[in-house]
């Protein structure tokens, strides 16, 4: 055999052609029949795949889909790519000269596929594995399904499923064994050596590419967890451990921040966790946008106009209101219904799919901390501790699952956004669609059907501007018995309080409380109407404008700026049955004062309210604006006619008599559409 310039090996003596042609007759021998091993394990083992994917999995519907899913996991797509790989298997037996070169070409060809396939049927084996555990402790259940095992395959033995589910990591962890074997028995000057050679290699990278997937997987569960803990349970948890990796983590960024040691920079993953942070910024909204829709709808839903008497003859009312009872009926709850199953449902499974990929991305933070310290005593001592060198390994393994995992996370979230926006754009049109439908015979009977369109824009126009004048007159006559703006009179005792306040920070930055106020963070306050506090700064520390800084007097926080009314601080004034207390020469720490029309309001009045009042006591009673009112009294026991006592739906109590008034008398007006 000529030279090919590989090494020949040492076993083999320079001896006459015939007497060296029997060791090559046997390496070529033992050859063949690894490769037959090859091929008639891999007949084997596609069999019992199958017989798994058809026989087994579909004879045991006592189990869950969501069981049967993990447990046999992506063995189809397994099932598939084997298939195919056993086709080309079998035909390199045609090309016998050339069959191991044709192999070792087919292994390098299905490398990246079965890397892709194996490397997920692997990160779920573990939690196959605890199910079938739970299996074991329900006996009938166990004795179900040991039974549909060994009638399909009766070499599982009492191991049953456990035996199926190791075969397709025994098989992939086997491939580079098998092709070694070859490889054993090929002469190194052969030409097909470096083929088989590097398919060997090939597969091994393969199996520890998947043994470091897996190991991530396990890493990203164990991060992705979240557990409901009570502060007790929290607190129990804290020891001088992680009080020092916590110290280390905080004394390492409070370094960056300071500039004194470098940050470790990753645009790629910089830039992916930017457009992860887009995408949950738009899931979030669109979430409470649906919300809020569903909470106007619900409410659309419980206002039903047609089953009020209208007390109307025949006629086009009768056809509309029929109309709209079949509507609130049929067509606006099953729009609901499907709203909620088809879009809502859809949108908050992604919310939560979102939680996983947002845990793993605050953890990574903490874990390139502990990273970059370990990496600067390293530069500075050559060594780190077995602790601090898996640290490094778990940012390493975090970072470059993330890296790997989340283009093709954000494109998944972005394709599944965008249907769920196409189907709530869907469930619109059909809405439309339905509603014009069923009102296709009502429309013909109503007024005006036969108008054109320019027309009936034009009469429409015409009628609407006639009824907001009729508006605007009872406006008007309704604006000239009402007192002017007023604000919540001072809550009792507060007068030392907003004295101090304008002692401290002027006039110019008070302001009232218009409506109660509950803190829900830890710098919010909790304030009452009516309560007067100081402005400090109209926004907070991030720049928000809608919430102001405030002073009590005794607390500082932050509160609504929309609940706050600037408060008027006017000169003092003789006669008026304001506050009394203690003014200076200038100022009268009072609202504005006004007219006090409740003086002039008889007893046994009836009266509407101007404005909302808030009890604050069981002597109060509150009232909404425009709800009529019964004066009993236009005074409070000591005579102050700034209070009256009303009766509010058979429930008395003192209200300000500055937010009650007479209502108007204007002309009879109504609505009415020309004929």
């Amino acid at each position: 055999m000529t030279d090919s310039g590989g090494e020949e090996p040492p076993s083999r003596p320079e001896t006459p052609d015939r007497e060296g042609r029997v060791p090559e007759d046997k390496w070529l021998l033992h050859q063949r029949l690894a490769v037959r091993e090859l091929i008639d394990t891999e007949v084997s083992y596609l069999h019992l795949l199958q017989l798994c994917a058809k026989d087994i999995r579909s004879r045991l519907p006592q189990l869950p889909q969501g069981d049967l899913d993990v447990l046999f996991s992506n063995i189809d797509d397994i099932i598939e790519v084997n298939s195919r790989f056993l086709h080309d298997l079998q035909e390199t037996a045609s090309k016998e000269e050339e069959q191991v070169f044709l192999i070792g070409n087919l292994f390098l060809k299905f490398q990246e596929e079965l890397e892709r396939v194996y490397k997920v049927y692997c990160a779920t084996y573990d939690q196959a594995l605890l199910l079938v555990e739970t299996y074991r402790k329900e006996p009938e259940l166990q004795r179900e399904i040991q039974s549909v095992i060994e009638a399909a395959v009766p070499q599982a033995g009492p191991s049953g499923l456990s035996f199926l589910l190791v075969i397709p990591l025994q098989r992939i962890t086997k491939y580079p064994l098998l092709l070694q074997k070859i490889l054993e028995n090929t002469l190194p000057a052969d030409s097909a050596y470096p083929t088989i050679q590097r398919a060997a290699s090939a597969l091994q990278d393969v199996t520890t590419n998947i043994n470091e997937y897996k190991r991530r997987k396990e890493l990203a569960s164990k991060y992705n967890k979240v557990e409901q803990l009570t502060l007790r349970e929290r607190l129990a948890r804290i020891n001088t451990h992680t009080l020092s990796k916590k110290t280390t983590r905080l004394s390492q960024l409070l370094k960056q921040e300071a500039g004194l040691v470098p940050r470790t920079e990753d645009k790629e993953f910089d830039d992916l966790e930017e457009r992860f942070h887009l995408v949950s910024l738009c899931v979030t909204e669109l979430k409470s946008n649906v919300a809020a829709y569903l909470d106007n709808l619900e409410a659309f839903l419980r206002f039903r106009p047609q089953d009020c008497d209208l007390d109307m003859a025949e006629g086009p009312v009768v056809q509309y209101r029929s109309l709209t009872q079949d509507l609130h009926l049929q067509a606006f709850p099953e729009f609901k219904q499907r709203l909620e199953g088809l879009v809502w449902k859809p949108l908050c499974n992604l919310a939560r799919a979102l939680v996983g990929p947002q845990n793993l991305i605050k953890k990574r933070l903490d874990k390139l901390l502990d990273f970059e310290r370990v990496e600067e005593k390293l530069l500075e001592v050559g060594s780190v501790t077995y602790e601090e060198e898996a640290a490094r390994h778990t940012y390493q393994a975090l970072n470059s699952l993330l890296v790997a995992e989340l283009p093709q996370f954000n494109q998944l979230a972005v394709q599944w956004l965008g249907q769920i926006l196409r189907t709530f754009m869907a469930l619109q049109r059909d809405l439309a669609q339905q509603v014009l439908q069923r009102a296709e015979g009502s429309l013909a009977q109503l007024p005006h059907s036969q108008v054109s369109e320019p027309a009936f824009k034009k009469l429409v126009e015409e009628t609407l501007g006639q009824n907001g004048n009729q508006l605007q007159s009872f406006q008007e006559n309704f604006g000239k018995v009402l007192p002017p703006p007023t604000i919540q009179p001072l809550l009792p005792g507060a007068e030392r309080q907003v004295e101090a306040l304008l002692s401290r920070h002027g006039p110019g930055k008070l302001y009232q409380v218009t409506s109660n106020i509950s803190g829900m963070g830890t710098m919010d306050l909790t304030l009452l109407r009516g309560q007067i506090v100081a402005l400090l700064q109209d926004k907070d520390t991030k720049g928000n404008s809608s919430r102001w800084l405030v002073d009590t007097g005794g607390h500082r926080g932050y509160v609504p700026a929309g609940r706050l009314e600037r408060y008027h601080v006017a000169p003092r004034e003789e006669g008026l049955g304001g506050y009394k207390g203690s003014c200076d020469d200038t100022q009268c720490l009072m609202p504005e004062p006004t007219p006090a029309p409740a003086s002039t309001l008889p007893t046994i009045t009836q009266v509407v309210a101007v404005y909302p009042f808030v009890a604050r006591s069981s002597h109060e009673v509150g009232v909404q604006a425009g709800q009529a009112v019964t004066i009993l009294e236009a005074h409070d026991k000591k005579g102050n006619p700034e209070w009256s006592l009303v009766d509010v739906n058979g429930q008395r109590g003192y209200v300000p008599s500055s937010f009650l008034a007479r209502p108007p008398s204007p002309a009879p007006w109504g609505w009415n559409l020309p004929s």
